[in-house]
C-alpha cells in the first residue's frame, strides 16, 4: 500500500513546463545530454511528441514508423485505459519527417519498425529509459521536478491556458472529472491560491 502511495506522490510532484522559455531550455538540455550517446534527435522527438499530443510515455515508446510517417493523425489504443484515441500529428509532422530523414529509416520488406528503437535487441526503448533521458536533461538545468508525466502535464497545462476548455482536456486525458484534470496539470492549486490572494476577514 505504501508503494502505491509513494508512486502517486511522485506523479503529483512532477511539474509541467509552464513557459515557452522553460520548454526551450529543456529542449536545449535534451540536445546537450543526448550528444554523448548520439541520441539527441531521438530524445528531442520523444519530448516533442509528448508535449504536443498529451500521450502517456508508455504509448509514445510503442509508436512504429508506419504509425506516424506522413500521417496527420493516428488512432491508438491507450495502454492504461484500452480506449481508442485519435492523436493529431499535424503540428509535429515536420519534426517526424526530419527525424526519419536524418536516420534514413526505412521499413524493411514492409516489416514494422519502432520509431524509438532500443539499441539492445529488437524492441523499443522502455519507459525507464525515457525517464532517464528526461531526468538527465533536467539535471543539467537544475530541475528535480521533471519526469515522464511532465510531457503530458505540459501539454495539458498549455492546452488549458490557450483554450480554457477543461471539458475537452478531461476527455483527451480520459479523466473522470474536471477537478482531477485541473489538479493533474497544476491549475487547481493555482486557482485556489488566486482566489485566496485578497481574502481577508
Amino acid at each position: 500500500m505504501a508503494n502505491t502511495k509513494s508512486k502517486e506522490s511522485m506523479i503529483v510532484d512532477v511539474q509541467p513546463l509552464r513557459t515557452a522559455e522553460e520548454i526551450a531550455d529543456f529542449r536545449e538540455s535534451l540536445q546537450i545530454a543526448g550528444k554523448r550517446s548520439g541520441q539527441s534527435d531521438r530524445n528531442l522527438l520523444l519530448f516533442n511528441i509528448g508535449i504536443n499530443t498529451g500521450l502517456r510515455i508508455g504509448d509514445i515508446v510503442k509508436l512504429r514508423i508506419e504509425d506516424v510517417k506522413g500521417k496527420t493523425s493516428v488512432i491508438i489504443r491507450e495502454g492504461k485505459t484500452s480506449k481508442p484515441r485519435t492523436v493529431h500529428l499535424t503540428a509535429i509532422m515536420a519534426d517526424i519527417a526530419d527525424y526519419l530523414t536524418d536516420k534514413q529509416a526505412e521499413v524493411p520488406n514492409g516489416a514494422p519498425t519502432w520509431l524509438f528503437p532500443s539499441r539492445k535487441g529488437d524492441n523499443h526503448i522502455t519507459t525507464t529509459q525515457a525517464y532517464r533521458v528526461l531526468t538527465k536533461a533536467a539535471d543539467l538545468i537544475g530541475r528535480s521536478d521533471i519526469g515522464t508525466h511532465t510531457l503530458r502535464k505540459t501539454f495539458g497545462y498549455h492546452y488549458y491556458q490557450r483554450t480554457k476548455d477543461v471539458a475537452t482536456l478531461m476527455e483527451i486525458f480520459n479523466h473522470s472529472d474536471q477537478v482531477t484534470t485541473k489538479r493533474y496539470i497544476g491549475i487547481r492549486d493555482q486557482e485556489i491560491a488566486d482566489s485566496l490572494k485578497d481574502f481577508r476577514l
